[in-house]
């Protein structure tokens, strides 16, 4: 059972990343990709995907109740790749599409978060990031220290 728990505790981790599969889980907790499979299912009921799927649901759900951001955003914070299969899957857990959820769920509680800020707190969107990273050009502010650093040539000419 604690193998099975760091597993567990993976998905949990990282439940955002769209990279997180079944061979990265199973690694966690020691075991192949299958007997992990049928392992988890046993102790908790349902298969590692569903498991993840449901946490990455949870989180959606509580996105669109607190955080001003489309349904698209969402989709793509909390580690879905496809809008069609985040939506579908939503419906089947909530019984309500992304949409109707917010409408039926926000004004019951504080006003939104500004998208900014959600974005700003959940690390924006991965890939933008790593792409700009990789790509050896300056992350957002990273220009402006350079700029307030260097002399200013224009006024020396």
């Amino acid at each position: 059972m604690r193998q099975l728990r760091l597993g567990k505790d993976a998905m949990d981790r990282d439940w955002a990343e769209p990279e997180l599969d079944l061979g990265v889980v199973a690694a966690h907790a020691g075991y192949s990709r299958y007997h992990f499979i049928r392992a988890f299912k046993e102790a908790y009921g349902e298969t590692p995907g569903q498991y993840l799927t449901h946490r990455r649901i949870e989180r959606a759900e509580e996105m669109l109740r607190s955080a001003d951001l489309s349904v698209t955003e969402i989709c793509h914070l909390v580690g879905f790749s496809s809008l069609g299969s985040f939506s579908a899957g939503f419906k089947a857990r909530t019984g309500l599409t992304p949409s109707e959820y917010r409408a039926e769920h926000v004004g019951r509680g504080a006003a939104l978060i500004p998208g900014c800020y959600a974005m700003l707190w959940a690390g924006g969107f991965p890939t933008a990031t790593l792409k700009k990273r990789r790509a050896g050009r300056p992350v957002y502010g990273d220009g402006d220290q350079q700029e307030a650093a260097s002399p200013d040539r224009s006024a020396e000419s």
